[in-house]
């Protein structure tokens, strides 16, 4: 990767966190979006403090994959204020970040969910594209960045879910919540990744692809977010 190449991966890492803390600033704090994007922004400010630390196998590649991530649900979200039609992954956490019904967990993991499931692989691609390289050049780093969100994972169920003397193995959020994993999305991702990389050569089966991923994402998402009384 050139000096100007590097530059401008970390330029967009600094520039996506910037719009992140501003997201953060201008919506309402119970918004289902801006519930996912404080835990979104905490990530991505952790990602960035290990990459400048160079805990990653290759900073600049790193540094890449994060802002192209990025970049993907600040479109969405950006797709959405315009009135566009977003990503069918993020149409259910739009449809319903008002609801009085879905519980701040709820909207965390779901935007986590369209995030990886989507996402992710997407970002995969562009970056191998980008830099010309293999799928095998990204999976050590890919390895330690779900590393860190399968623990901060933990985290966000632990600050988001109320406490055991409010919830119990009935609640319907307990239910909810557990059948949905961080660790499988990721899994999940890097295999739709290796199958767009596969076929994209294949032009309308490449973009066919794209889209049965994005739809079945969208799906679980609608699930995850399911109101509850």
């Amino acid at each position: 990767m050139t000096t100007t190449q590097s530059q401008w991966a970390q330029t967009d890492v600094d520039g996506v966190l910037a719009r992140m803390r501003a997201l953060d600033a201008e919506l309402p704090p119970g918004d289902g979006v801006a519930v996912f994007n404080r835990v979104y922004l905490s990530v991505t400010a952790e990602i960035d403090r290990r990459i400048t630390a160079g805990h990653f196998g290759d900073r600049d590649a790193a540094a890449e994959l994060d802002a192209r991530f990025a970049g993907r649900y600040l479109a969405a979200v950006d797709a959405a204020a315009a009135g566009r039609r977003a990503p069918a992954c993020w149409r259910p956490l739009f449809q319903l970040r008002r609801h009085p019904a879905v519980r701040p967990l709820q909207f965390a993991l779901a935007g986590i969910n369209a995030h990886i499931g989507h996402d992710l692989a997407l970002a995969l691609v562009d970056t191998c594209r980008a830099r010309r390289v293999e799928p095998a050049a990204l999976e050590g780093d890919f390895d330690r960045i779900g590393d860190l969100l399968v623990g901060m994972e933990e985290m966000i169920r632990e600050e988001l879910m109320p406490g055991p003397d409010l919830l119990d193995v009935a609640d319907p959020l307990t239910h909810l919540v557990g059948s949905w994993s961080l660790q499988a999305a990721r899994e999940a991702a890097w295999s739709a990744f290796r199958a767009l990389w596969a076929v994209r050569a294949l032009g309308d089966v490449a973009e066919e692809l794209a889209e049965r991923i994005d739809a079945s994402v969208g799906l679980v998402g609608r699930c995850l977010l399911t109101p509850l009384t």
